[in-house]
C-alpha cells in the first residue's frame, strides 16, 4: 500500500545515494539546429560505404551530473567502410570550435573524407560547415540522421563509449586548460593504439530466419589492415601505414597513455 501511495520526488530522495555510488551515464547535450534542415538531407543509405571516408561523426560531454556551464566535449568521427577512428577535443560546444576539430580530424586521415554524417545537433547543422564542404571542387556529401533514431549512427555512437567513455569516464572536465593536454592524447598514443592494435568485427551480412536475425561478421582485423587491404588505397598510403607501424610498440604506447591521464585527472582533482 504505501509503494502504491509514494510520490516520484519520494522515489528519487530515496534512490539519490544508491545512484550517487553506481555512477551517473553521460547525458544528451543536443541542440536541434532548425535552419539547415531542409539544405542537408538525411542520411537514406543511398552512400557507397565501400568506400573509405564516408564518415559518422558525433559529439560526446563531459559534464558529469550537470550540463549547466562550461566543460570540454570530445568529437568523434568514424569511417564505416574501415572502422578508422580519430578523436579530438573541444571547449564547450561551438560551431567554431568544433569544425576547428573537424579539420584537424580531416589532416589526420589516411584518405579524404567523401561523406560526413551527424545528428542533428546545432554543432553540426550550421552555415560554416555546410559551406565549407560545398567549398571543395567535389563538395563533400553532407548528411544527418533522422531525430531520435540514434542508431542511424551505430557505427560512431559505440565508440563513444569503447574510446571517449574508456579513456575519461564520466566526471565533469570544467577546466579549459586540459583541452590541449587530451588532444595531445587524442592525436597521438589514442589514434595509434585503436586504429593500428585493436581488431574489430565487421557486419558482412544479415538476414532473417524465423523469428531471429541471423548476421555473419568478418574475421577481427585492425583498422589500419582493413585500410590496407582495401583494393583502393593509394599505394604512397600503403607504404606510409607500413612503415608506421613498424615504429609502433602497444606495450610503450598504452605506458605514455596512462602517464598522460595520470597528468591529466591530477589537474581535475
Amino acid at each position: 500500500m504505501r509503494l502504491n501511495s509514494i510520490s516520484a520526488a519520494t522515489i528519487d530522495r530515496l534512490l539519490k545515494p544508491i545512484r550517487a555510488k553506481i555512477g551517473g551515464r553521460g547525458l544528451s547535450g543536443i541542440k536541434p539546429g532548425k535552419l539547415l534542415k531542409k539544405h542537408i538531407p538525411i542520411q537514406s543509405g543511398v552512400w557507397d560505404v565501400s568506400q573509405p571516408g564516408f564518415m559518422e561523426a558525433d559529439t560526446v560531454a563531459h559534464c558529469g551530473d550537470s550540463l549547466a556551464g562550461d566543460f570540454v566535449w570530445s568529437l568523434t568521427m568514424t569511417d564505416i567502410c574501415t572502422g578508422w577512428t580519430e578523436c579530438r577535443a573541444t571547449w564547450n560546444k561551438g560551431a567554431d570550435g568544433v569544425m576547428t576539430q573537424i579539420k584537424t580530424i580531416q589532416q589526420a586521415l589516411p584518405f579524404p573524407i567523401r561523406g560526413f554524417d551527424c545528428d542533428n545537433g546545432s554543432e553540426f547543422l550550421n552555415w560554416n560547415l555546410l559551406r565549407y564542404f560545398q567549398s571543395y571542387e567535389q563538395p563533400i556529401k553532407f548528411a544527418r540522421s533522422r531525430p531520435y533514431h540514434s542508431n542511424d549512427n551505430a557505427h560512431v555512437e559505440q565508440k563513444n563509449w569503447s574510446c571517449v567513455r574508456q579513456l575519461f569516464g564520466y566526471d565533469r572536465i570544467g577546466d579549459a586548460r586540459l583541452v590541449s593536454l587530451m588532444n595531445d592524447v587524442y592525436a597521438n598514443e589514442f589514434s595509434q593504439f585503436t586504429n593500428f592494435f585493436c581488431p574489430t568485427l565487421k557486419l558482412m551480412s544479415k538476414a532473417r530466419e524465423g523469428s531471429k536475425w541471423v548476421r555473419k561478421h568478418s574475421k577481427p582485423i585492425t583498422l589500419a589492415q582493413r585500410l590496407l587491404d582495401h583494393p583502393d588505397t593509394a599505394q604512397m598510403t600503403r607504404d606510409k601505414l607500413l612503415m608506421q607501424i613498424k615504429t609502433l610498440n602497444p606495450f610503450e604506447i598504452q605506458k605514455q597513455i596512462q602517464r598522460k591521464l595520470t597528468v591529466i585527472f591530477k589537474l581535475l582533482r
